[in-house]
């Protein structure tokens, strides 16, 4: 987190920018006063009767309630310090109470409520305890990284449900121990969800955004007031500093200078507006964050100079406007490659580049290496491999490499073949009949060749279908489909044929030949000491490992390292000249979605590489995407130039998009 960024000629902390990245709220916020006795039953007889009611009117699924009494709904808080607890009482109004009583009760099979709280809120970083309740179902998520977050078990709350007519009644006890203190500030929101009879689902809530139960994004603010305490009323706008098109940042940040535990955001209207109570104090408003992404396009949001303001109960103030310049930040591509030019003498360029974006995109980690005259000229790491713990990444970090596993299998395979130890002709039941797809005869045809050109027909994945089954969505060999499945089928093929463990055939066929050592494919002792956090949107995701390998995803490596397979296939070794022929033909044409924009020069899949017909010739590669992992490499095989880049985020596409246009291909001509 140590790591200093150089940004038109201003310094800035990477850890300041990654936190304001993190820890933007939704903008909703309410207020607890202290409560009397409350006896948790399901009965609210004995909360206030003129307590402040809101309004849970936030539909985040796709299908929407009819109306007010097929869904509608609000809650009451408060707290008590005796108890050190929080308190909600949410009153449901349904027109259908659906109850699964079924062995394989889910969160989408019935009604239920799902509860999130990020307890210690705090600005430096912290994360959200999820528990989902119904009276068939008690499921709980865990920020692992969130001290808090991590020891939350159900004995921390007490929970009753009652139903009145068409009202369900859910009464909710938090004990929050230390972290309830009057004039802090708490995550918090949550989700219901409502099942009806006519097999529709959806989930409302208080404010916006998914994923609450491990997203602090998505969470709202509640405010922890005394007895009886004033607010006063801060309000003001957002501008841009000349008139665009463009949506303005969505919420305002408000941060307390005398308490560090007090920190709200507000919403900012589509005008530009925004308005916000507050206990009496001296405030800092800013932007929650310091760039802001309109499509392809980043802003600076950062001010030179938060805007302060002081507070009188009762009051309201105006706070001047918060202007954004209007002029996107730099994209810092070049009319021409920097790699054809390359030396060290300008390898600072590239680290201007690399931390630049991850500045602008929110990226923690980074591995990178360089390949020019058919050598590695640079290899460098960035960031940090779990923005929690700042802990760098250095030249050991591990990052999934998640499909790129694909072309390493391959060409494995393609060895085999060599030997004819595999017929990538043959279909693969005459190897290994496959249960899982038996009851469809067509799944007979499929061979070698159409696994490694994405031509069997199965769906990427079986998870991704309605019915969780595996199912063929055309003839094998008709049609061009990307499928992990296939990868998975033929692992199990060529551990049949070869009487060999999936691993110890990479061992022997790419590992030890090419010396790609420090590259992993499960879980083992090194593999975990070395392994970069995942992350969704900042957030670090638990670093589980596979206990088998997949050939579809599963590999672990880093850029230095796997240079040593790129330069492998740029100098043909280990297969015959007619085989790296093959493996770059057209086998596959890619298919595009409605509206999806398609390249504008030729592009295929051959051999599980990736093929580009380029201004600079062909270029080979492939890239990888485990959600809170994604990479890519590519290989000019005419220009003998290479790269390859590893993240450790879902949030760094347009890099691994752009890389190759900053090292190679330059600037899109008009």
């Amino acid at each position: 987190m140590l790591k200093t960024l150089i940004k038109a000629g201003q310094t800035f902390s990477f850890c300041f920018l990654l936190c304001q990245h993190l820890l933007a709220h939704n903008g909703s916020i309410a207020y607890a006063y202290p409560l009397g006795r409350i006896t948790v039953d399901g009965n609210f007889s004995d909360w206030p009767q003129t307590g402040i009611k809101y309004l849970i009117n936030t539909h985040i699924s796709n299908t929407r309630p009819k109306d007010a009494s097929d869904f509608s709904g609000f809650f009451q808080l408060g707290y008590r310090l005796d108890d050190a607890s929080l308190y909600i009482a949410f009153t449901i109004t349904d027109s259908d109470f659906i109850e699964d009583t079924s062995q394989n009760v889910r969160f989408n099979t019935q009604d239920g409520l799902e509860l999130s709280i990020d307890a210690r809120h705090l600005l430096s970083g912290s994360g959200v305890a999820g528990f989902m309740y119904s009276k068939k179902l008690r499921n709980t998520n865990h920020a692992f990284y969130d001290p808090f977050a991590r020891a939350a078990t159900w004995e921390i709350m007490e929970v009753a449900m009652t139903t009145r007519g068409n009202q369900r009644l859910y009464e909710w006890r938090i004990k929050l121990g230390s972290e309830l203190s009057v004039g802090k500030s708490i995550g918090f929101d949550f989700q219901v969800f409502d099942k009806d009879n006519d097999g529709s689902f959806s989930f409302s809530a208080w404010g916006k955004g998914g994923s609450k139960y491990r997203d602090p994004n998505s969470l709202g603010d509640i405010l922890i007031m005394p007895a009886n305490g004033k607010l006063a009323t801060v309000s003001g706008t957002v501008r841009w500093d000349k008139p665009i098109k463009e949506p303005l940042p969505r919420e305002v940040r408000i941060i307390s200078l005398q308490n560090k535990s007090l920190w709200l955001e507000t919403e900012v209207d589509s005008l530009g507006s925004y308005s916000v109570d507050v206990p009496a104090g001296n405030y800092n408003v800013i932007f929650p964050e310091s760039y802001v992404q309109r499509g392809a396009v980043v802003y600076i949001t950062t001010q030179k100079h938060p805007i302060a303001v002081s507070v009188t109960p009762a009051k309201k103030i105006l706070v001047p406007p918060l202007v954004i310049p209007a002029t996107p930040a730099p994209d810092l591509i070049p009319s021409r490659g920097i790699l054809h030019d390359f030396t060290t003498g300008n390898a600072k360029d590239v680290d201007g580049f690399i931390e630049t974006y991850q500045n602008y995109y929110g990226i923690p980690g980074v591995s990178l290496a360089l390949v020019k005259d058919g050598r590695v000229v640079y290899h460098k790491t960035y960031g940090v491999l779990n923005t929690m713990t700042g802990e760098k990444v250095n030249d050991s970090t591990l990052f999934e490499a998640a499909s790129i596993t694909k072309p390493v299998f391959a060409f494995a395979v393609q060895r085999l073949a060599e030997r004819g130890l595999i017929d990538l002709d043959k279909p693969l039941h005459l190897y290994l009949p496959y249960k899982d797809i038996e009851y469809d005869d067509r799944y007979k045809l499929i061979t070698a060749r159409h696994v490694l050109t994405h031509r069997t027909g199965f769906p990427n994945w079986r998870w991704m279908n309605e019915d969780g089954k595996l199912n063929l969505k055309f003839t094998p060999g008709t049609d061009y489909n990307y499928s992990g499945e296939g990868f998975e089928y033929l692992k199990m093929a060529v551990e049949k044929i070869t009487g060999k463990k999936v691993e110890q055939v990479l061992q022997e066929e790419v590992v030890e030949p090419m010396g790609l050592y420090h590259t992993f494919f499960s879980k083992n002792d090194s593999l975990q000491r070395m392994v970069a956090y995942g992350h969704f949107d900042r957030l670090p995701t638990n670093n589980d490992l596979p206990d088998s390998p997949g050939m579809a995803y599963s590999m672990h490596t880093e850029a230095n390292i796997f240079t040593t397979f790129m330069l492998y296939l740029l100098e043909q070794k280990g297969l015959t000249p007619k085989t790296y022929d093959v493996m770059l033909q057209k086998h596959s044409e890619y298919k595009y979605d409605p509206g999806e924009e398609k390249p504008n020069i030729p592009a295929y899949m051959g051999m599980s590489l990736e093929v580009r017909e380029t201004p600079f010739g062909k270029s080979f590669g492939h890239g990888g995407n485990n959600g809170d992992f994604k990479c890519k490499f590519e290989v000019y095989k005419d220009l003998k130039m290479a790269y390859a880049i590893f993240t450790n985020s879902n949030t760094s596409d347009i890099l691994l998009e752009n890389l190759r246009k900053f090292l190679v291909e330059g600037k899109d001509k008009p």
